[in-house]
């Protein structure tokens, strides 16, 4: 994985130094900023509103009462599903410009995970909110923060189009034409599909939500690097377009069933990882 050096001239020691010894009274909103402070901007933005409330609400059906208890306090009565696009909402304020490249990672064709850069990516920030709700006496203001940052991104990671080649941003530089109205490939995963459905985002997760008892414990036994994987292994067919980059019904047809595995996946796997934390 990425070095624990965030950027910050902080080193974690995961056996002898908490974290909170290091930033001391500094408040954890900020220092969430700060390890990355390299300012990005991008137009990725994961699953749209509907499918990171898909992915929050397939989780919660996922939960033991204990766990589901324990996450409505934190999140003082807000649902999983309604907090699933925290960290997109955040885009607004400046002062989160520098969370930019936690919702992705790069990783051409070809080549294999060599760590996060600098800036960090997807991969190290999830596997940081995690230590850090595992490990740390948060505040609760600060934990509320954390989680749905850590909801958030789980699901942007199985957008296969968060796992990107490194040549056009995802696919945000691909421009089609998408049921005759211009768009580009990244918008059309992470919104148009699931749109194309014309579904609330509760009868959504009533269509899609049917994982069987070994599909639940082999999905929440995978590590994330598996999960990343599996975004890289559908890049031929996510890019495979006609000439004319004019896709509609036929590209849904296609593609709709990756889109439905991919949602179901990420929220048996959110529902695993915050078993794994407060249960």
């Amino acid at each position: 994985m990425g070095s624990d050096n965030l950027g910050c001239g902080y080193q974690f020691n995961r056996a002898k130094i908490t974290f909170f010894a290091l930033i001391n009274s500094l408040n954890m909103r900020y220092i969430l900023i700060l390890v990355y402070s390299i300012v990005f901007s991008s137009n990725a933005q994961g699953w749209g509103q509907n499918g990171h409330r898909v992915v929050g609400q397939i989780a919660q059906n996922h939960l033991s009462k204990k766990v589901l208890k324990q996450i409505n306090t934190i999140l003082n009565g807000q649902s999983i599903a309604m907090v699933g696009n925290f960290m997109d909402e955040i885009k607004s304020v400046p002062k989160y410009d520098a969370l930019g490249p936690w919702h992705y990672c790069t990783i051409p064709d070809g080549e294999s995970y060599s760590g996060a850069p600098a800036k960090g990516d997807v991969i190290e920030a999830i596997n940081k909110y995690i230590q850090i709700l595992k490990g740390q006496n948060l505040s609760k203001e600060d934990e509320a923060f954390t989680l749905k940052c850590l909801i958030h991104l789980i699901g942007d990671i199985h957008q296969p189009l968060h796992v990107g080649n490194g040549t056009d941003k995802g696919g945000n530089d691909v421009r089609v034409t998408y049921f005759w109205k211009s768009s580009n490939l990244h918008r059309v995963w992470d919104s148009g599909i699931i749109q194309g459905q014309n579904l609330s985002y509760t009868e959504y997760v009533e269509w899609i939500d049917r994982a069987t008892k070994s599909n639940v414990e082999q999905w929440q036994k995978d590590g994330i690097m598996v999960w990343v994987k599996e975004s890289i292994s559908y890049r031929s067919q996510v890019y495979n377009l006609p000439e004319n980059k004019k896709i509609n019904y036929r590209y849904n047809y296609d593609n709709i069933s990756t889109v439905n595995k991919r949602l179901l996946q990420a929220g048996i796997r959110l529902a695993g990882i915050l078993e794994d934390i407060y249960g």
